[in-house]
């Protein structure tokens, strides 16, 4: 009896982990929508889905593993399979980038570089393993009612609990175009390091953002993708923050393919306003779009850059 109380509570508290890490991916979810849009595997229509399905599965294993349920013939083969193919993603993407930034394996709450991560899942796997082979679980009755309440459930909370941006219509402020984006200052201040990018001619997209702010973060990595995706895309980051900060900015948001300057102060403020992040869509310093950082995918900027 004590044995099975042990390898219970060792299966509860191994879905609980689980549960956890799909609870943390969802807040902000957008992060973890863009990787999927990153690696390739995903359009930026499709990523939202794909990533509440992906946590879906986690939260179907983890309420499986804490009732101990259809444990040998199903449960812990499904969390085997699972934490491998999450282990060699991350081997590769060590391999890749190196061991640094954060893999988003429990979104912003527990930051984790991927060799962490690796660690945690071979523990994980270490522990999946020891129970297939002690562990029988519990068989419980209305065995097939079970299995469809855990499947609907796991697959409606990630869509319930944050819908993804085409379920609930966003509503964009509308803000002011077609004014001249004062950018002299940039280049006429004897204290500030001018853009090596000349903004004041041609089309240009200029992001305003904090380096602490987690909405400039996800616009930033979305900007990354765009700029990884179309290389001539004309990207420009002006950042307000302080140096500390900007390490772990372009460690979180990949975005070391677009140049950017730091402004500060009341010269950032006069440029950017207070509603971080601003972007903004110039043509020969005119201000012809705002696009609010949910909104912003490849089609509408493709589009405005050949009009």
């Amino acid at each position: 009896m004590a044995k099975k109380i042990i390898f219970s509570s060792i299966s509860v508290i191994l879905g609980l982990v689980f549960v956890f890490s799909g609870l943390t991916k969802l807040y902000p979810i957008e992060l973890f929508e863009l990787t999927f849009v990153d690696l390739g595997v995903a359009s930026w229509y499709t990523a939202p889905v794909i990533a509440r399905l992906m946590i879906s599965i986690e939260f179907f294993l983890g309420i499986m593993l804490i009732l101990n349920f259809s444990l040998r013939k199903f449960t812990l083969k499904a969390t085997i399979a699972i934490l491998v193919v999450f282990t060699v993603y991350l081997i590769v993407q060590l391999i890749m980038e190196g061991n640094k930034g954060n893999c988003k394996c429990f979104g912003n709450v527990l930051v984790m570089t991927p060799l962490e991560s690796i660690i945690k899942n071979l523990v994980m796997l270490a522990v999946s393993l020891v129970l297939y082979r002690w562990h029988k679980g519990f068989t419980l009755p209305f065995r097939k009612i079970i299995v469809i309440l855990v499947v609907l459930s796991s697959l409606s909370l990630p869509f319930i609990l944050n819908p993804p941006d085409f379920i609930v219509a966003y509503q964009s402020r509308q803000e002011t175009v077609g004014y001249k984006l004062k950018l002299d200052t940039l280049y006429n201040s004897t204290d500030l390091k001018k853009p090596e990018t000349e903004l004041r001619n041609g089309k240009h997209i200029i992001a305003f953002m904090s380096l602490t702010c987690p909405h400039c973060r996800i616009a930033a990595y979305k900007l990354h993708i765009l700029k990884k995706q179309d290389p001539d895309i004309p990207i420009f980051f002006i950042l307000n923050g302080k140096d500390q900060d900007i390490a772990p900015f372009f460690e979180d948001t990949k975005a070391t393919n677009i140049p950017y300057m730091l402004l500060l102060g009341k010269r950032f403020v006069d440029l950017a306003g207070y509603n971080l992040p601003r972007i903004l869509l110039i043509n020969n310093l005119i201000v012809e779009e705002k696009v609010n950082y949910i909104d912003l995918n490849y089609n509408s900027i493709n589009k405005w850059l050949k009009k």
